[in-house]
């Protein structure tokens, strides 16, 4: 791609997502960033949280699924967050700044729990964007079956699993594995994920053990 096409494409993706009406919002309200739509809408469909609620959220930058979920579990809940870029503090989040393929990451979260299983496990993790559409789409696949190994470990028996994922070449197979695991499997594309998106959500339940 010649740099005019590329420059062309990002004006273009700049406006669409700066006329995002989710966008918006997350701006008026002083939202970290849109996905705090999406995991409302994925709570709403689901009825995830509950108050006291031990949580997982990996791949959490900048924040917004923490920030949503703090809300919804109390004082008596706990947020662990990770990954591996920077993230603002959230009140009450415990936040670990490394890569969640690393085992020495899982040994951090599991001194974190103190032995105590975790009610949600949730991913919003993407991989880098190289702009190919497969490409990222199986490096995404990749990606979360990392995350799934971890969740499986760590997961209370009624726990959910929520992960982000893409629609492309191996994702039934991930859909599968995830099948395998979990007794109660659902895929959910929530409003506030843009239509022309491959991206779905996601959402397990009853972990065999």
């Amino acid at each position: 791609m010649n740099y005019k096409k590329r420059k062309s494409n990002s004006k273009f993706w700049l406006k669409r997502h700066f006329k995002d009406f989710y966008v918006r919002q997350a701006h008026e309200n002083k939202l970290r960033s849109r996905a705090w739509f999406k995991l409302d809408q994925i709570h709403n469909k689901f009825n995830i949280f509950k108050n006291g609620n031990i949580i997982l959220d990996i791949g959490s930058s900048p924040g917004s699924w923490s920030e949503y979920a703090s809300k919804k579990i109390g004082s008596t809940g706990k947020i662990i967050a990770c990954d591996i870029s920077f993230m603002h503090p959230i009140y009450g989040v415990i936040f670990i700044n490394r890569d969640i393929t690393d085992i020495h990451t899982y040994n951090i979260i599991l001194k974190k729990l103190k032995n105590k299983k975790v009610d949600v496990c949730m991913s919003d993790i993407s991989p880098k964007i190289s702009g190919h559409s497969i490409i990222d789409a199986n490096n995404s696949i990749s990606l979360n079956k990392s995350v799934l190994n971890l969740s499986i470990k760590i997961l209370s028996k009624n726990g959910f699993f929520i992960t982000k994922s893409f629609y492309g070449k191996c994702f039934n197979i991930y859909f599968q594995f995830i099948r395998k695991n979990f007794s109660q499997v659902k895929i959910y594309k929530p409003k506030a994920s843009r239509s022309q998106s491959r991206e779905i959500f996601i959402i397990a339940k009853y972990i065999k053990k």
